[in-house]
């Protein structure tokens, strides 16, 4: 079984950057997809950003060219680095591993941008 732990959200200030990582347990993490997911308070969780296996990336158009995912198969990791925050980004961002047609999801960590 695959578990996925979160860390790096807090509170920041308008303009302000963070980076999300996010550590797999397992050994099927370098044939993953990864995915960055986040939701606000009555609203529906959406897809942020996703890499696949081989690197490729692909982003919400809210966050294209402010945000940049990565992944460190060495270190079963995958990040997200949120640069030019915005209060519209305020959420909890949740980290998605997909493999097998199987989906495993993290705890989410609060992300607060203040203007």
């Amino acid at each position: 079984q695959v578990q996925l732990v979160e860390s790096g959200g807090g509170l920041v200030q308008a303009g302000g950057s963070l980076r999300l990582s996010c550590a797999a347990s397992g050994s099927i993490f370098s044939i993953s997809a990864m995915g960055w997911y986040r939701q606000a308070p009555g609203k529906q969780r959406e897809l942020v950003a996703a890499i696949t296996s081989g690197g490729r990336t692909n982003y919400a158009d809210s966050v294209k060219g402010r945000f940049t995912i990565s992944r460190d198969n060495a270190k079963n990791t995958v990040y997200l680095q949120m640069d030019s925050l915005k209060p519209e980004d305020t959420a909890v961002y949740f980290c998605r591993l997909a493999v097998f047609n199987r989906e495993y999801w993290g705890q989410g960590t609060q992300v607060t941008v203040s203007s």
